[in-house]
């Protein structure tokens, strides 16, 4: 997923504040579903609603971005263990590692229980495992 960074993304220096690759990261994995055929909204349509949550990042800052770096975030969906995906990320600027990262989602249910994620969806995902 393509990403152009603007002035309002960096902080005085002119490079890209840290907490903003989280957001990089976030349009990834969303952007990723979404390119699948999975939509988070009928996830929440579903007779048993289900959402997912964050319960891990990993994240290692490479090299800085600025304004105008035209970045690419590439996400690969890892495995699905119980409740959880598993979600390696990395943001590059042509062949440089900008930052990566290791994400741990958990499918939630509408109490914020962990519950498995629908066979349907991890179905949809498992062509893009890393593993098979």
């Amino acid at each position: 997923m393509p990403v152009r960074i603007y002035y309002e993304d960096t902080d005085f220096t002119g490079m890209v504040y840290h907490a903003n690759y989280l957001r990089y990261f976030e349009r990834g994995r969303s952007d990723f579903f979404r390119v699948v055929g999975i939509s988070h909204t009928a996830l929440l349509d579903l007779p048993e609603p289900t959402a997912f949550t964050i319960v891990r990042i990993e994240l290692d800052y490479k090299r800085a971005a600025r304004v105008d770096d035209a970045l690419l975030v590439r996400t690969t969906y890892d495995d699905v263990k119980g409740a959880r995906l598993l979600v390696s990320q990395r943001i590059t600027r042509g062949d440089e590692l900008i930052a990566q990262a290791t994400v741990q989602a958990v499918c939630i249910d509408m109490k914020g229980r962990a519950i498995r994620p629908p066979r349907d969806m991890v179905d949809l995902l498992r062509p893009y495992f890393s593993t098979p």
